[in-house]
């Protein structure tokens, strides 16, 4: 167990009271708050001044607790997220119900990830849901933060809390997003992982 059991409270607490907080994944530093809360995903759009055409991605500790946010995922998706989650690799497949139009910008499309981060995976494993709404942690158009002291720099006034990586740290290259037409991969961006 790397966070103190009133850490754990405390990520709860905030998150449970529309926060937002920062945290370490394997690639870059995120923001994230729960997607059932609207008044924090708004928080999101704000503190990075972030296009309302850009949606927000799903994260876990684990795909399961992913599930409950997608339907009809493609046979091809399926065998990439066996092969690469947890991992730098987000994947947009089609939304169910659960996931709330106002963090997938209206899309029927959501991206999905699970980080390969220890640290995170216990900041999932703090909420019922275990799963976040995220974003990279930085302004609009700026680069991402790749430490803590960056996080905080670039939004540490903005967020209700920038939770320390206990030595996991970011790669700092960014996920690789993929989606599916006619369970056809395609690249929408290129990043650590080659396809």
């Amino acid at each position: 167990m790397i966070l103190s059991l009133d850490l754990q409270n405390k990520i709860r607490y905030v998150l449970e009271h529309d926060g937002v907080i920062s945290f370490v994944t394997d690639t870059v530093w995120g923001l994230g708050c729960l997607p059932e809360s609207e008044k924090a995903v708004k928080k999101i759009y704000e503190i990075k001044g972030r296009e309302k055409e850009k949606p927000l991605i799903l994260m876990s500790d684990d795909t399961y607790p992913l599930f409950d946010y997608i339907k009809d995922v493609p046979k091809s998706a399926q065998k990439l997220m066996k092969q690469y989650f947890p991992g730098a690799l987000t994947v947009v497949v089609p939304k169910s119900d659960k996931t709330p139009d106002y963090m997938t910008s209206n899309l029927n499309t959501v991206g999905i990830r699970v980080p390969d981060n220890e640290v995170f995976a216990e900041i999932c494993r703090c909420i019922d849901s275990r799963v976040l709404a995220t974003t990279s942690a930085n302004l609009s158009h700026e680069p991402a933060a790749l430490s803590y002291d960056e996080a905080v720099n670039y939004i540490g006034g903005k967020a209700d809390m920038v939770i320390e990586d206990y030595g996991y740290t970011a790669k700092g290259l960014a996920s690789t997003v993929v989606g599916f037409k006619d369970d056809e991969m395609i690249i929408f961006r290129h990043g650590e992982i080659q396809l």
